[in-house]
């Protein structure tokens, strides 16, 4: 596997974004035809995305959760013909809340586990001990159903970072290595504008953690609020401010719908920051 000693550099990842949904909040739809779907995914490795995460289930404000067997049927042939297309140093990601679906995925050719859930999901910390597969475990207060609706917290900082220091610990208890543990603080997933920005602003914060830190802000609708933007996908320019903020930050994972430009903002940002 070639993504864990890339984890363990410095150099920024550019995970791009394919939603093989028909709801997803800013691509639902575009993608839902296999050969659509990887097609988009060559365009973005030839942008420069190091990894592609594959979803089948949206996660937008207010979605309904979307069952194992959809979401297998789904993701599973697209992920089948992109591990025959790309490279074999681009890692394929597996966006879903469900052991049931990583472990199909991982199977099918998926080298990582992106669970916005934070494995909390009986057996999927288990399954990424098992298979010694890496996994992102980001911080969501309620469901994609619910967290948008007052989302409140004492300290957000101080209660994210807990919760992603014990769910790591807990994997790391089950023999999974650390440096196969990503956290997520969850931009937009149950919080407030405030709180996205709290947590932008905290980032080195959670990178002195040790564990490598992805960062999910792209074409989110805090960003909208302040650009005074309500179409996300004009949201690329906001987009790449967080990215190169990032990386100065020591963020090692970027979420991006948008990779050329983020690829951009990441690798001169990593330069200035003296990584070459």
């Amino acid at each position: 596997m070639t993504l864990v000693p890339r984890l363990r550099g410095r150099a920024p990842l550019i995970m791009g974004v394919l939603n093989v949904t028909p709801d997803s909040f800013s691509d639902g739809g575009l993608f839902t035809h296999p050969e659509d779907a990887v097609a988009h995914a060559l365009r973005m490795v030839e942008e420069g995305a190091d990894i592609l995460d594959i979803g089948g289930e949206s996660t937008r404000p207010g979605s309904r959760r979307v069952d194992a067997e959809e979401q297998i049927r789904r993701t599973g042939g697209v992920i089948r013909a992109l591990r025959a297309h790309v490279p074999a140093q681009i890692a394929i990601s597996i966006d879903t809340t469900l052991p049931a679906v990583a472990r199909e995925a991982l199977n099918a050719g998926a080298d990582l586990i992106n669970d916005i859930h934070g494995g909390g999901e009986p057996g999927m910390l288990e399954l990424a001990a098992e298979r010694q597969a890496p996994i992102v475990i980001m911080h969501m207060q309620g469901s994609p159903e619910t967290m948008q609706v007052n989302p409140t917290y004492k300290d957000v900082v101080a209660e994210v970072h807990e919760f992603l220091m014990l769910r790591a610990a807990q994997a790391e208890k089950l023999g999974l290595p650390r440096d196969h543990i990503v956290i997520d603080p969850g931009i937009g997933f149950g919080k407030t504008r405030e709180h996205n920005l709290a947590l932008i602003q905290s980032l080195s914060h959670f990178a002195a953690s040790g564990y490598p830190v992805l960062l999910g802000t792209s074409r989110k609708r805090f960003m909208g609020s302040i650009c005074n933007e309500t179409d996300p996908r004009a949201l690329i320019g906001a987009t790449c401010a967080t990215t190169a903020l990032g990386v100065v930050a020591g963020v090692r994972i970027f979420r991006v719908h948008d990779v050329k430009p983020n690829r951009q903002a990441a690798d001169v940002a990593h330069a200035l920051r003296g990584g070459g």
